[in-house]
């Protein structure tokens, strides 16, 4: 048993490394109600301010996302660290607006570096024989990660002093932390090159992937569409219309939905890799139809509902869509394929909540979260029909 921990040790520090910086991503969120009565900005800037976030995320996923297989992974995986750091900074010394900004797209730079490297990485410092399981703890670090961090943050905010401060200093804390293990951890890419022989990828939709793509990406973008608006106008929707003010309250709330996710691409073991697609479809469409409630009726447990099923939804939608677009790629386009999906991904989490901060001036946050629901319901029920009139193929294993 000791010796099977060992040759586990690398990997699950690996996550653990992992973990630390998506937390940093997400970390602001049950706070932008407090920057709101400190800055005086409206839900739109809210909203906008969120958003910044994916064009970090977008540009480094298509400008270096390929990176760590030339220069190695621990380097850029610190250049991640870095970004995070810098994030941290910014949000700690916030005097104006503009630090927001500045400190969500180093956060997307952040996240971009990490996503690929980190996820390769943990995947690589596992045991012989040990992908299988190590693939899944690279997806829980990084949803538990995302799940942690409003937690984290909620929780210093409501009951420790500087709540605009303290969660951002223990971040850094944690990723100085963070830094050292990763310097202790081996090398995984043997053959390195230099950073000049890093070349843009571009995201690329060849022929015989697109009938897959479709319901595939359009899954995707509702999936990440419904964690935008969770993550960046849920807390004030909660405090507003339901009067939840507690911060450790909302921050659980948004963090229960990566956890969901996290349960939703461990049960694709279950069902296996061919029918969670569908699956996530359904879910994603029932978590919508409980948000569509809770706004409707201000009822908390609903808002708690959608966030569990639209968060298994998520999961489930998400591992599937990766799962089909790679296996209908060949294997030198496979790359270019999944950078498509997940600019489709991080598009689906930017786009919408801009729209929704914009209708909620004139409609108010209700009435733009629930068109913002009927359109990502028509979206995703348009891809779950496709999905069931395709002559079903065979169940892939996980």
């Amino acid at each position: 048993m000791d010796g099977d921990l060992r040759g586990w040790r690398p990997c699950l520090l690996g996550g653990a490394v992992f973990a630390v910086c998506m937390a940093g991503t997400t970390l602001p969120t049950p706070l932008y109600g407090l920057y709101q009565e400190k800055f005086g900005f409206s839900e739109l800037t809210v909203t906008v301010v969120y958003a910044v976030y994916a064009v970090g995320v977008i540009g480094v996923l298509l400008l270096a996302g390929n990176a760590s297989d030339a220069v190695g992974r621990r380097p850029v995986l610190l250049w991640g660290l870095g970004a995070a750091t810098a994030s941290a900074v910014c949000f700690l010394f916030a005097t104006t607006l503009g630090w927001l900004y500045v400190g969500r797209l180093l956060s997307g730079l952040s996240a971009g570096l990490f996503t690929g490297a980190a996820t390769a990485y943990v995947m690589e410092l596992a045991p012989q024989g040990g992908t299988s399981r190590a693939t899944f703890l690279a997806t829980a670090a990084n949803m538990g990660g995302l799940g942690c961090g409003p937690l984290l943050a909620g929780v210093l905010a409501q009951y420790a002093d500087g709540p605009l401060y303290l969660p951002f200093a223990v971040h850094l804390a944690l990723v100085a932390c963070s830094a050292a293990v990763l310097l202790r951890l081996p090398e995984t890419v043997r053959e390195r090159r230099p950073l000049s022989t890093v070349r843009p990828q571009r995201p690329g939709l060849p022929p015989r992937v697109r009938t897959v793509f479709g319901p595939a990406a359009a899954a995707t973008f509702v999936g990440f569409a419904l964690f935008g608006v969770f993550t960046s106008v849920s807390p004030s929707f909660l405090a507003h219309s339901l009067d939840v003010r507690n911060h450790a309250v909302s921050g659980l709330i948004v963090a229960l939905a990566f956890f969901a996710s996290t349960a939703g691409q461990l049960a694709v073991g279950r069902f296996g890799l061919g029918r969670s697609l569908p699956l996530g479809c359904a879910a994603l469409l029932g978590g919508l139809a409980l948000l569509a409630g809770a706004l409707w009726w201000d009822l908390l447990p609903l808002v708690v509902l959608s966030a569990l099923v639209g968060g298994v939804g998520h999961g489930l939608a998400f591992r599937g869509s990766l799962a089909a677009v790679a296996a209908a790629s060949e294997a030198n386009q496979r790359a270019a394929v999944i950078s498509a999906l997940f600019v489709v991904a991080y598009a689906g989490i930017s786009v919408p909540v801009i729209g929704v901060g914009l209708l909620a001036g004139p409609m108010g946050l209700e009435g733009a979260g629930l068109v913002f629901i009927a359109c990502m319901t028509l979206l995703v029920s348009t891809a779950g029909v496709y999905l069931l009139r395709r002559r079903p193929g065979p169940v892939l294993k996980p």
